[in-house]
């Protein structure tokens, strides 16, 4: 993780004076896909460089619950997040709003955002296909009455999507 190290170093004179930086890495990521394999890795080897990374299960204490407003402070206190995209991303409601926060923030805060395709096209996430097109198709149904947090959602995606990122396994 020699580029994540380099890049907190030189990061750190550009941060606005104003703001304050609780962590140094958000990881948002879908846990059934990745939790145990690619995210828990990801999350050691940043701790082992000393860079200070917010994993939600990592963070919290023996009985507490993780809510949305906490994850969403984590996000606004981060000055980079790392998006891990995999097969069943999109399928959680969690993971979206997570990903529209995210990208709020990169607008307004000037966040640094690096999506990573764990197993998965990016183009199937921009173009919103396969597994991300059948879940937001579920999500249309389910949230017919709210179709403008579906348009979030969506735009939230095509817009990490057109970021530059990294490729791991086979998408």
């Amino acid at each position: 993780m020699k580029t994540s190290t380099r890049l907190r170093a030189s990061s750190s004179s550009s941060t606005p004076l104003a703001h304050s930086w609780t962590y140094d890495v958000f990881i948002c990521y879908r846990g059934a896909d990745t939790r145990y394999h690619f995210a828990d890795h990801l999350y050691s080897n940043l701790l082992q460089k000393g860079i200070k990374t917010f994993l939600a299960d990592e963070v919290l204490n023996r009985g507490e619950e993780l809510t949305l407003p906490m994850i969403f402070q984590a996000i606004g206190e981060s000055r980079i997040s790392v998006i891990l995209f995999s097969e069943n991303f999109a399928s959680s409601e969690w993971c979206l709003d997570e990903l529209v926060e995210i990208m709020q923030c990169k607008q307004s805060t000037n966040q640094i955002v690096w999506p990573i395709y764990y197993k998965v096209d990016p183009s199937d996430v921009r173009n919103q296909h396969g597994s991300f097109g059948e879940a937001l198709v579920n999500h249309e149904s389910k949230f017919e009455d709210d179709m403008e947090k579906v348009m979030r959602w969506r735009t939230a995606l095509n817009d990490a999507a057109n970021l530059a990122a990294w490729i791991f396994g086979d998408g």
